[in-house]
């Protein structure tokens, strides 16, 4: 039976963030959530790799232990979103309570003052990856024209106008990636990943994340991570790639769309790209936070 699309939904200010019903409308099951000190939390502002690095520790923990799950059961209902409470599919976090693999592998997006508190008192492991703001922007405008329950995107330059002003679903790139910046400072259980590093360098970015996690994977375990994960070997994944998602559609843009650094460069006239360089420096100029947006 095909689900009754959800309609696009409004922006709404929520405690100082832009938000849609569909990451608020469970709030307090969502702050009441209860963390496990096993619990691994993926954070991002959307379109930084999530998938990637989702997909990356599934492998790591799983893909020796229960091969068939790889084949059988979509990504996101591996690793669920725990904001997401949408009309017709169960609610993040009744999805995560059900989970009876462990460690849980968690998603989000919240900014970090929205993270619920047990992921602090139990010291739960959390992975932040940051992608530096022209590539977001780009990847997340083609991800709103496909994405039946987010905001109508407009037009490129309107949209870009927008995301300077942080009027985004889960507010400012400005705001989340340097108010995790600013956690990671004051908290060991946060490791900060850049989305250019990941591309530059797979291998070592997944030594670094074994080695925050404690685990020690082979280099057979390790060589196969690397192969499934690479964006081409995704792209054809179906059970990755978001194609068994009912809310995409792919025909106007694919989930899995480029997967590379410095794709803004196709979309950002010269002047946008002045007003934005100049645009970010003030937002920026407080924060020792460095981004690449070239390899």
């Amino acid at each position: 039976m095909q689900m009754e699309l959800p309609s696009r939904p409004t922006l709404f200010d929520f405690h100082g963030v832009s938000m849609t019903k569909y990451f608020t409308d469970n709030w307090d099951s969502v702050q009441n959530f209860k963390a496990r000190p096993d619990d691994i939390l993926i954070a991002t502002y959307p379109k930084a790799g999530t998938t990637w690095v989702s997909y990356i520790l599934d492998l790591l923990h799983f893909s020796q232990m229960s091969p068939e799950r790889q084949e059988s059961v979509p990504l996101h209902d591996r690793v669920p979103f725990l904001e997401i409470h949408m009309p017709g599919i169960t609610s993040g976090v009744d999805e995560l309570n059900k989970l009876t693999t462990f460690p849980r592998i968690i998603k989000t997006h919240l900014p970090v003052q929205f993270i619920p508190k047990s992921f602090w008192e139990e010291n739960s492991k959390i992975i932040y990856v940051a992608r530096n703001a022209k590539d977001s922007a780009v990847s997340y405008f083609h991800f709103d024209r496909m994405n039946m329950v987010q905001p109508e995107p407009g037009d490129w330059s309107s949209f870009l106008q927008r995301f300077m002003e942080g009027k985004m679903v889960f507010g400012s790139w400005y705001e989340h990636v340097r108010g995790w910046w600013e956690k990671k400072q004051s908290s060991s259980n946060i490791l900060y990943l850049f989305y250019e590093d990941l591309i530059e360098d797979t291998e070592r970015e997944l030594d670094r994340l074994c080695s925050f996690l404690g685990l020690s994977a082979t280099i057979e375990l390790k060589r196969q991570v690397m192969e499934k994960v690479l964006f081409d070997n995704m792209k054809h994944n179906k059970m990755v790639n978001g194609s068994v998602d009912e809310v995409f559609d792919s025909k106007i843009s694919p989930f899995m769309r480029k997967g590379k650094v410095g794709d803004w460069k196709n979309h950002f006239t010269v002047q946008q790209n002045e007003q934005f360089d100049e645009d970010y420096k003030r937002k920026m100029k407080n924060t020792d936070l460095q981004f690449r947006t070239v390899l």
